[in-house]
């Protein structure tokens, strides 16, 4: 027969831990329920039993270290020598330690006392608010449909002030165990569902169940520079637990509407702002709305090109929990003029005559482009 320490696939000087994830990795491989009629898995099954039985235990483990085998034969023991075919359909109880570790959660079972009274769910609440709103901050009421604890049984379920009884069926644990070929399986009371106690005379409000469906109204504190995404937490006005149990929250979460004229960066705002091409030119300025309704004068120096940005400092958004702002910028767009007179459009041409005499003094940009065009052209060409 091989090493101890070799079937579970572990050094002689492994510790406990070490051991039992060995074991449990290997008994979830080699289980019977995994491998229907393959008499291999069964013996290998057997033999890792044998030899997590032996080295789980302290004593069993430094025996065996001495002696070897031999410490267990003669009926000494309960290791190889002392198995008792009867634990656990002749597996040893070796298995039954770490049922629960490995299967528990499949099955539903939970070690300790009786389930406590349920927690109320958490509830979410979509709130949509404007920019200008998640600027300033407000304070907004909400009605949501919820769950709240019964007034008429102050959320004890049981009617004409009366208690709940305690389950005979699982003795208050909340729990029953049942016996199914190798496995004792924990599963929830079907008497009182869990709970532990039984309610023979129910409240008639709310049917025994401790709660009733209502609809309320919320007071919501919005923060001053808030973000689409973030979530708000009003605790304990979730739905109201379950025959006095605690209640869940309520998370609020906001989402910032689309504006017509700013784009939101963080706490910087963006605005396109267009101005006509002569003022592009020679120069002037703009008159622009913050989102604080604060009418500022901007300065547009001679040139200005599309797509150039000025800078606003202290003009943006409301900076979270915090006395600081973002700061807004301007995108300018300069405007092609359209539906000229005869008038207008004789003094375009002019002055596009007198422009392009001089190209490169008034637009160096697109005679830079069109010379590396006909740089790029040339070398296609060669």
């Amino acid at each position: 027969m091989s090493d101890f320490y070799e079937k579970l696939g572990v050094a002689r000087g492994a510790s406990d831990d070490e051991i039992k994830r060995a074991y449990r990795k290997m008994a979830m491989e080699f289980h019977p329920d995994r491998n229907h009629g393959n008499a291999a898995a069964e013996a290998k099954f057997k033999e890792i039993n044998e030899a997590y039985d032996v080295l789980k235990d302290a004593d069993k483990r430094a025996a065996y270290d001495r002696f070897g085998e031999a410490a267990f034969r003669n009926g000494g023991g309960g290791g190889p020598g002392g198995f008792n075919a009867s634990d656990f359909g002749g597996f040893g109880n070796a298995f039954s330690d770490i049922f629960e570790d490995v299967f528990g959660e499949m099955m539903g079972g939970r070690r300790g006392g009786r389930q406590q009274n349920g927690r109320g769910a958490d509830m979410q609440y979509a709130l949509d608010i404007t920019l200008e709103e998640a600027f300033k901050g407000k304070e907004a009421k909400i009605k949501i449909p919820s769950v709240e604890s019964c007034d008429g049984c102050k959320g004890s379920g049981a009617a004409d002030g009366a208690k709940p009884e305690t389950c005979t069926a699982c003795n208050g644990a909340g729990r029953v165990r049942s016996q199914q070929g190798f496995f004792t399986i924990e599963r929830a009371c079907p008497t009182c569902n869990g709970d532990g106690r039984i309610i023979k005379d129910p409240c008639k409000k709310c049917g025994g169940m401790g709660r009733v469906r209502k609809e309320k109204v919320l007071q919501v504190a919005i923060p001053a520079g808030i973000e689409s995404g973030r979530r708000i937490r009003l605790a304990g006005e979730g739905e109201a637990g379950l025959r006095g149990g605690d209640s869940g929250d309520l998370y609020v979460l906001i989402g910032v509407r689309p504006h017509k004229l700013f784009r939101r960066d963080g706490a910087d705002l963006h605005c396109r702002v267009p101005i006509q091409m002569t003022t592009a030119a020679l120069g002037g300025s703009v008159e622009v709305v913050g989102i604080d309704a604060t009418k500022t004068q901007v300065k547009i120096p001679p040139g200005t090109q599309t797509g150039q940005q000025l800078r606003m400092r202290n003009q943006g958004m409301s900076v979270l929990r915090s006395t600081q702002r973002g700061d807004m910028y301007i995108e300018i767009f300069v405007e092609t003029p359209v539906n000229l007179d005869k008038k207008q459009q004789d003094l375009m041409a002019q002055l596009e005559s007198t422009i392009s005499k001089e190209g490169k003094k008034h637009s160096p940009e697109s005679e830079g482009f069109f010379k590396r065009m006909k740089e790029l052209w040339s070398d296609l060409s060669t």
